[in-house]
């Protein structure tokens, strides 16, 4: 059953719908220093499409807003992965084991 949205959840609907969170794959990459197969995965995008983001002339193609907020949302997650709670990250990627040794056997970091 569904309960009704507070003016307060509509409020942060409306803040959220004229939020324009985006970051270029170009300033992803030289900030991070990541592949173009990184990018892709973050976007999930084929590497033949993030390589044309690269390209000039015609057989450049745009990144979608949605890629664009993907790669913004990863740069925030890059930058506060330290100090955010465990229950947060948990939240947003359910299912995921934040903090503990990964499937190469080095410690998270």
């Amino acid at each position: 059953m569904t309960r009704p949205l507070t003016e307060r959840e509509l409020e942060l609907i409306q803040l959220y719908a004229r939020c324009r969170l985006g970051l270029s794959p170009q300033a992803f990459y030289s900030k991070w220093g990541v592949s173009h197969e990184t990018i892709a995965a973050i976007c999930a995008r084929s590497p033949v499409t993030v390589h044309r983001w690269f390209l000039q002339g015609q057989d450049y193609r745009a990144p979608s807003a949605s890629d664009l907020r993907h790669l913004a949302l990863m740069d925030f997650m890059l930058e506060h992965f330290e100090t955010m709670p465990p229950e947060l990250l948990q939240m947003l990627c359910p299912g995921i084991p934040f903090g503990e040794p990964s499937s190469s056997g080095e410690e998270s970091t």
